[in-house]
Order: C-alpha cells, then structure tokens, then sequence
C-alpha cells in the first residue's frame, strides 16, 4: 500500500488568469508528495511534472485536499491524456462537502482538529514564487502536505475530524478515510 499525500502551489493567481474557470491556467510552480513507502517528501517543479503525475498514478491512493478540484485541474494540460478521474484519489474536502453540505478550509480542519494551522497561504507562495524564493514555496507546500497527511491519520484512527462553526464552536463530524 503506497498513499501519496499530495499539494501544488501554482504561478499565477486567478486575477492572473481570468477568474476561477480558468484554473487550468494557472501552471505548476511546485507539487509536494510523501509517500507512505517512500516516508519522506519528494518535491517537483514546473519541468518535473511528467514525474510527479507518474508517481500519483502509481500511488494505491492520493489523498489531497480540494485535488479533484484544484490540483488536479492544474496539472491537466500538462498531461492531456491522463485521466485523473481514473487516479484512486481520497479527496477531503470533496468528502467533508458531501457530508456537510459547505466547504470547510484545511486550516480550520487542522487547528481544531490538530490543534495545529497552516503556515502560509497560496497568494503568499505565488508572491514567493515571483520573488525567486523558491526554497519558501517547497517548504510552504511541504508543510501543507504533511498537515493534509495528518488531519488524514486523526480521521482514519478516530473515525472522526473536528472543525471550527462560523461561531467558533468546535463540531465532529465521522468520516470514514481508509
């Protein structure tokens, strides 16, 4: 069993490109991996996409947040004939959505969840990414990749994750991630 936790920080931002149907647009400046049998990060840039999709589709399973409807989507044009649809993917938010009924950020999963919070945002690793502070935009996207792993890991070996209500309250919800 390989499970490949996954996350991309793009180059462009949706102002950039046309708005939020144009996320096929928005190009690859970093994907970040860890793989269960490989137990550490692997990290990709724009002219290693064809490894990065090789290695997601060897994967048993992806496990991302908002993959099916972001990462994915980016990584598109850079593999035409792929089928990511086709890829085992474990998508959280797509799962937390279908059960709630909203979506829910990965920060506010993981702070009440985790008790942990992401380290940055995506403006912030574009506007790294435009500065040439490359090494920031890795390890921005590491850290969300490893806070994705481990929000997965508490769902799996509780049954459960925890958000935060818009009152701030803190909420269950089972889940049920293999």
């Amino acid at each position: 069993m390989n499970y490949v936790f996954f996350d991309l920080e793009t180059q462009n931002l949706f102002d950039d490109v046309g708005g939020r149907d144009n996320i096929e647009k928005l190009k690859v400046a970093c994907g970040v991996t860890w793989s269960t049998e490989r137990n550490d990060f692997a990290v990709y840039w724009e002219q290693d996409v064809p490894a990065l999709v090789q290695e997601l589709k060897s994967a048993t399973k992806v496990v991302g947040f908002n993959v099916k409807g972001f990462d994915y989507r980016v990584l598109q044009p850079y593999a035409p004939d792929v089928r990511f649809a086709s890829i085992p993917t474990l998508d959280m938010l797509f799962d937390l959505h279908q059960i709630l009924g909203f979506r829910i950020s990965l920060d506010n999963v993981a702070s009440a969840s985790l008790g942990a919070n992401k380290t940055a945002d995506g403006l912030k690793a574009v506007e790294w990414f435009r500065a040439g502070e490359l090494d920031k935009v890795a390890e921005y996207c590491k850290a969300d990749v490893d806070i994705t792993r481990r929000v997965f890991e508490f769902g799996r070996d509780n049954g459960h994750i925890y958000y935060k209500s818009k009152l701030g309250s803190k909420l269950k919800v089972n889940v049920k991630w293999k």
